[in-house]
C-alpha cells in the first residue's frame, strides 16, 4: 500500500475540518442527527473522489437515517466544499458509515466482563 504524502495529509485535514463544519452549521435537514461527527477523510491523490466516514451518536435508524440525508445533500455540501476550499478539483464525495467507536466500546465492555468474571 502506498504511503500518502505530506500534501494529501494536508489536503485530507482541511477537507474533514471543512465537511464537520458543513454537516454541523450549514445543513438544516431535519433527518441529520445533531451528534454527527466526521471521523475520518480519504481524498484520492488526484483530488477526484473523496470516502468520508461519518460517526453519529445515536441507535441505528438515527444512523440510517443521516446517511440519508447526507447522501441528499451531497451536491450542497460538494458546493460548499469548493467554495471554502480551493483546490484544482472538488472532489466526488462519498459517505461511509464508520462503526470503530461502537466496536471500540463493544470490546471494551467484552474485556470488563471477562475480567469481572476471573476476579
Amino acid at each position: 500500500m502506498k504511503k500518502t504524502s505530506h500534501k494529501n495529509q494536508r489536503v485530507n485535514g482541511e477537507v474533514q475540518r471543512e465537511l464537520s463544519r458543513i454537516i454541523s452549521m450549514e445543513i438544516k435537514d431535519p433527518r441529520i442527527n445533531p451528534m454527527t461527527s466526521v471521523t475520518d477523510v480519504i481524498v484520492t491523490p488526484d483530488l477526484k473522489y473523496c470516502k468520508a466516514f461519518i460517526s453519529v451518536l445515536g441507535d441505528k435508524e438515527s444512523a440510517k437515517d443521516t446517511l440519508a440525508g447526507l447522501v441528499s445533500a451531497t451536491g450542497y455540501i460538494r458546493r460548499e466544499l469548493a467554495r471554502s476550499i480551493n483546490l484544482r478539483n472538488t472532489p466526488e464525495l462519498t459517505f461511509v458509515m464508520d462503526n470503530s467507536i461502537e466496536y471500540g466500546i463493544e470490546m471494551s465492555r467484552k474485556i470488563d466482563e471477562v475480567l469481572g468474571e476471573k476476579e
